[in-house]
């Protein structure tokens, strides 16, 4: 079963085989790698997973089922104008583990993380000829606010309502 952690050093060599899974020089969305993190070397990967866990501005998760890691989520929790062009929540799953829901499940827990840090709607934004990445948006009941050309080609913008946190309420 899968669940949602925390980036962590522990999973350094299943991160690896995502990547390769991935292909080099691929751009895995939602683990928030930049051009200037060296993650080829143990040490390297230890100063990006330190500086994830640092960020206060945004919460990172992986997919992890096991010992294997299967994609990662990641949630921005201002509206800035960097985000205007690729969303606040960018979440990405490694091919050989595509079309198992992983992404829709995955969405649905960062929503619950958007909802408890007091967000009313967040911004997700998908490739517009990434058909699976917006159905996995509309369940979450995304509405299209239209097409828009961003430095990364067109993109569509969903805006999801996010309700009150649930109030879970235990019997006596």
């Amino acid at each position: 079963m899968a669940e949602l952690v925390e980036p962590t050093t522990h999973l350094y060599s299943a991160w690896r085989a995502a990547r390769d899974d991935w292909g080099a020089g691929t751009h895995e969305d939602g683990f928030g790698l930049l051009a200037a993190d060296a993650v080829e070397t143990p040490d390297g990967f230890e100063t990006w997973v330190r500086r994830l866990q640092g960020e206060q501005d945004s919460t990172y998760r992986w997919i992890v089922e096991g010992e294997d890691l299967l994609g990662a989520i990641a949630l921005r929790h201002r509206l800035e104008d960097g985000a205007l062009d690729v969303g606040q929540v960018g979440y990405g799953i490694r091919p050989s583990a595509r079309r198992r829901g992983l992404a829709t499940w995955a969405l649905g827990q960062i929503l619950a993380t958007a909802r408890a840090i007091g967000l009313h709607r967040v911004l997700i934004v998908c490739a517009d000829d990434n058909a699976a990445s917006a159905r996995v948006i509309e369940r979450h009941g995304g509405v299209l606010e239209g097409v828009h050309n961003t430095a990364l080609g067109p993109a569509r913008r969903y805006w999801v309502a996010l309700g009150p946190p649930t109030v879970l309420l235990q019997s006596r």
